[in-house]
Formats: C-alpha cells, sequence, structure tokens
C-alpha cells in the first residue's frame, strides 16, 4: 500500500484505500452473518452499501494526526484499518440518527429503515413495516459499531498501543451520543430558559466537534505515542474547526444543493434542528419557529431561507466559520509537527470550511 500525498490528505488514493479496507474487513463480517442465516443477507449488502462512500474526513484525520507525529508509517496498512473504523463507526451514528431524525434520504439513497421497511412490505411481512424498519437499521448500526471496534484490534497495530490510545475513543462515544441527546433535547423544547445559542453551541461541540475532528486527530496521534501536551495542542486545532465543519453543514441543510448534499433541501427545518443557524435568528425572526418540525412546500422553504438572511443570521452564521478558521489556522501554526502533518492539515482545514457538501 503506498504512502499518501499530504496535498491531497482525503484524495482518491485515500479514500480508496479506506474504502478497500473497510470492503475487506465486510467480506468476513458478512461471511458470519451468512452462516448465521440467509435472512440476514439484507444487512450485509445495506452494509457495503453505506460504508462505500463519504468523505472520509474522520479516517483522514485519524491517518494524519498520526503523521504529524511520526510521519507517515512505511506500512501504513495498520493505521489505515484504525482510521476504516472511524467512518464505520460513522456510519452507524448516521443510521441511527436517520431513525431518530425520521429522515428518508442519506448520500442520495433511501435511509436503511426505509429499506428495509420496503423490503418487509415486499416480503408481505406481518406487523408495521416502518417499526421493523426501524429495528432493523437500529440493530444494523449496533452491528457496525461492534464492527468498528473488531476492526481496531485486528489492525496489526500492538495490542499496548492501542489500548493507550483507546480511552479517546471511549470519550468520543460518550460525546457523540451526549451531543445527540442534548439535541433531541432541544428539538423537543426541554432546554426552555436556557440561551438557544449557549445550547445550539453545546450540541455542535460533543455532538460534531469533537467527534469529527478532534477525537480522531488525538486517537491518530495517540496511536503514534504522541504525549498529553500534544494531544491538548491538537484539541486547540481540532475544536474550532469542528466547530466550523458543522456551522457549514448548519448551512447547507437549509441552502445546500440537495444533489450534492445527497439530503432534500430544507431537511433541518422539517426535522426541527435547532441549530446555531436558528438560534441566531430567533431573536430578531421568532417566525422562523414556526416553520420548523413539518413538512414545508417551496414557498415556504423560500420565506424560511428569506428570513435566516434578511435577519442577518446567515451572516453571522458565516462569521462564525471565518473567525473559527482562524483559531483552527493558528492552532496549526503553534503546533510543532512534520512537515508532511502540517500540510495535509491545513488542506483538510480548508476542506472543511469551504465545502458544498
Amino acid at each position: 500500500m503506498p504512502m499518501f500525498n499530504p496535498a491531497d490528505p482525503a484524495g482518491p488514493s485515500f479514500r480508496g484505500a479506506i474504502g478497500e479496507r473497510l470492503s475487506g474487513f465486510l467480506d468476513g463480517a458478512c461471511a458470519r452473518l451468512a452462516r448465521i442465516s440467509p435472512a440476514l443477507t439484507p444487512l450485509g449488502e445495506l452494509a457495503r452499501v453505506f460504508t462505500a462512500g463519504g468523505k472520509r474526513l474522520r479516517p483522514a484525520f485519524c491517518y494524519w494526526g498520526h503523521a504529524a507525529v511520526a510521519g507517515q508509517p512505511t506500512d501504513p496498512s495498520p493505521l489505515v484499518a484504525a482510521a476504516a473504523s472511524l467512518d464505520m463507526m460513522h456510519v452507524a451514528i448516521l443510521m441511527h440518527d436517520d431513525v431518530i431524525d425520521d429522515s428518508s434520504t442519506r448520500r442520495g439513497l433511501a435511509a436503511v429503515h426505509r429499506q428495509i421497511e420496503a423490503m418487509h412490505a415486499e416480503q408481505a411481512g406481518s406487523g408495521d413495516p416502518a417499526a421493523f424498519g426501524r429495528a432493523g437499521a437500529i440493530l444494523l448500526g449496533d452491528l457496525l459499531a461492534a464492527w468498528s471496534d473488531e476492526l481496531i484490534w485486528e489492525s496489526g497495530f500492538p495490542p499496548a498501543m492501542l489500548t493507550t490510545a483507546h480511552p479517546v475513543l471511549d470519550d468520543m462515544r460518550t460525546e457523540v451520543n451526549a451531543g445527540q441527546f442534548l439535541d433531541m433535547a432541544a428539538e423537543a423544547g426541554l432546554t426552555t430558559g436556557t440561551d438557544p445559542i449557549a445550547v445550539a453551541e453545546r450540541v455542535v461541540e460533543f455532538k460534531t466537534a469533537k467527534y469529527t475532528v478532534t477525537r480522531p486527530l488525538q486517537y491518530g496521534a495517540a496511536l503514534a505515542g504522541a504525549d498529553q501536551a500534544t494531544l491538548d495542542a491538537l484539541a486547540e486545532l481540532g475544536s474550532p474547526l469542528g466547530r466550523a465543519f458543522q456551522l457549514r453543514d448548519d448551512l447547507l441543510g437549509v441552502f445546500g444543493d440537495e444533489s450534492l448534499t445527497g439530503k432534500p433541501a430544507g431537511d433541518d427545518l422539517r426535522e426541527g434542528k435547532r441549530t446555531v443557524l436558528i438560534a441566531e435568528a430567533q431573536t430578531a425572526a421568532p417566525q422562523i419557529l414556526g416553520l420548523l418540525g413539518r413538512p414545508l412546500d417551496e414557498a415556504e422553504l423560500s420565506r424560511a431561507r428569506a428570513l435566516l438572511v434578511d435577519c442577518g443570521a446567515r451572516a453571522r452564521v458565516e462569521a462564525r466559520i471565518a473567525a473559527d478558521g482562524a483559531l483552527a489556522r493558528a492552532a496549526l501554526d503553534r503546533l510543532a509537527i512534520t512537515d508532511e502533518g502540517r500540510t495535509a492539515l491545513a488542506a483538510l482545514i480548508e476542506a472543511c470550511l469551504v465545502r458544498d457538501f
């Protein structure tokens, strides 16, 4: 397996290597399912489909966090496997997230619970097809979460090194689930009386910033033997960059092109997401709250977008992204890391800040 280009840190060759490792792991995992029962074949097929694409950002931060400390390894296979495990965990979380949000699509495809629901209906199964679909997606997500840990332990890293680094993953898993619950609580109005911007910022920090950037960076670095001071310095980059990544996602959830994002335009509004974008609009344009948590026709979606622009919420979120990007770049400047690590992280910063999907 060749080493990767730090100037294109999540480019086709890197994404391809991650995809190949996931596919190879799933060959064995799906064979185990087949030995249990042929009825499990659809779960394996869905696992393959939904782990086959994506931006591979979490694996990239893991890989280049390691390279920033120790350089690229002569044999990158163990590091690629450990990095790939983060994408398997990510897909597990997306499956659960789509059930929680009752989302119908993911990456331009019918969401997993919708596909399992359709399978139930096509085969004239008994009971409620929607309930069957939700339960199936939860169980497949659980399987992928378990398999992500298996992939780590069979990666080829010395067990002692994996044990030393594993607390970073423990923190990540706790934080992302905590952030998800905080997100649900905000949507349900269970944070009444609390500053909505502060609530949204806390959700961003734990549901996305740490999970997408900080912990993958730290995990890769920990696998390279980084000390605590280095891990803390990486967090100074990861936290603002992860926030900026999610804020960009919030804008795309309302203003994005669904042919690029893979989700219907305005989905965040339909789901009632209390994002920083919405929190920024609440005081100046409280009528935005009446457009949350229900289907919107094109006229209503246009009205919501106009409200977010006219009250200045969109501009304030763009300003937040720019400010957090500046913090991430400054943190990178302070890091004592390898040249290829610096090049790769600089490119990843820009990829997170400026994107349309």
